[in-house]
């Protein structure tokens, strides 16, 4: 069976990915742009093209998650196979972009309420929560 050409990239680990990897593994919390990685990514002589090839290849594993904003042009990145996210509900604030990880016991009573009232399951990986977090609402 040959393998799709998107399989055969995600088994090749260059030490441009690996950084990013790293990099991400270390901010799961955030939703970054490609540009501010590639900034953050600078003195490891990783380039802007080489940022979004990595990026677009690590959204088609399923490893992280492209958002936009309404009115905002921006399309950032949230890395999902970090360890602190995997089996988290995210939610981002609408104001300064940060993302958290829902309360264990929350999401729990909220995944639960949509299972018993609606019959659905919620897919954890995929959901995010949208609002206003407590620090832009001060």
């Amino acid at each position: 069976m040959l393998k799709s050409q998107s399989q055969s990239k995600s088994k090749y680990l260059t030490r441009q990915r690996k950084i990013l990897i790293s990099y991400l593994d270390n901010h799961p919390d955030e939703a970054l742009t490609a540009r501010e990685i590639a900034d953050a990514l600078q003195s490891e002589n990783i380039s802007l093209s080489a940022v979004y090839r990595n990026l677009s290849e690590l959204e088609e594993e399923g490893k992280l998650r492209r958002q936009s904003s309404a009115g905002n042009r921006k399309i950032k990145f949230q890395y999902l196979d970090a360890a602190a996210c995997r089996d988290k509900l995210h939610l981002t604030c609408t104001r300064c972009g940060r993302t958290f990880h829902m309360n264990n016991e929350t999401a729990r009573s909220l995944i639960h309420a949509a299972e018993e009232a609606d019959g659905f399951e919620i897919d954890k990986s995929e959901t995010v929560l949208y609002g206003v977090c407590d620090s832009c609402r001060k």
